[in-house]
């Protein structure tokens, strides 16, 4: 991978504890209520479905973040840029349980491989899914076997880029009668948007804030 983001800000040494810091943030008031998700559409008729996805973060001196697109052929959000995850099942011990195993499944990663840093505050969706973050980290440069059935492709980024406050452009569009505000990253070929890009924003304003 290519670092072509900005300035390396995660060089240091104490990036762990930065990331872990940010995700215990969500329990501030303040931090709190900058973080932005869907319940403004209102609360589904039969209420959200739990789900969790996981962040996998590379060790490296400048980390990167791995992320997957849908196959074109998948029935929701095909073709779209996503994190491993989906349905917290009820095998599935808790959110990170559920996270760990689609990564597993998704990508072919061993849950062993798997450092888990914390969980974010969960996202709650238009389509009815309330979505826990699970921040992992992972080996820099591990073998990735895609699971065709879910993955078309696959591809790191470094998380830099991702969590630059100027990077993601907020734009707006009409989505069943209501206007939907939604995050955008176009990056080497790639559009990060919608769900995935928003949870990437609370990220980054969570980094920030424990970070400036």
């Amino acid at each position: 991978m290519s670092d072509s983001g900005p300035a390396h800000i995660f060089a240091d040494s104490d990036f762990v504890q930065h990331l872990a810091s940010a995700l215990q943030s969500s329990t501030n008031d303040q931090i709190a209520s900058d973080l932005r998700d869907e319940r403004h559409f209102g609360t589904p008729e039969h209420g959200y479905r739990d789900a969790a996805v996981l962040i996998p973060i590379t060790i490296r001196p400048s980390p990167g973040l791995l992320l997957t697109v849908r196959p074109a052929t998948m029935r929701d959000h095909a073709g779209q840029v996503a994190f491993p995850g989906g349905k917290i099942d009820a095998d599935d011990k808790d959110a990170i349980a559920a996270a760990l195993r689609e990564a597993e499944e998704e990508l072919g990663i061993p849950p062993k491989y798997v450092t888990i840093i914390g969980t974010g505050e969960q996202y709650f969706t238009a389509s009815g899914f309330a979505i826990t973050p699970v921040v992992g980290l992972v080996p820099a440069d591990m073998h990735i076997t895609p699971n065709p059935a879910e993955v078309a492709d696959w591809f790191e980024i470094p998380f830099s880029t991702v969590i630059a406050p100027d990077l993601l452009t907020r734009r707006t569009t009409k989505w069943q009668g209501k206007e939907r505000g939604y995050y955008d990253l176009e990056w080497q070929g790639y559009r990060i948007w919608g769900i995935t890009a928003g949870i990437l924003a609370n990220l980054a304003r969570q980094y920030h804030d424990v970070t400036k």
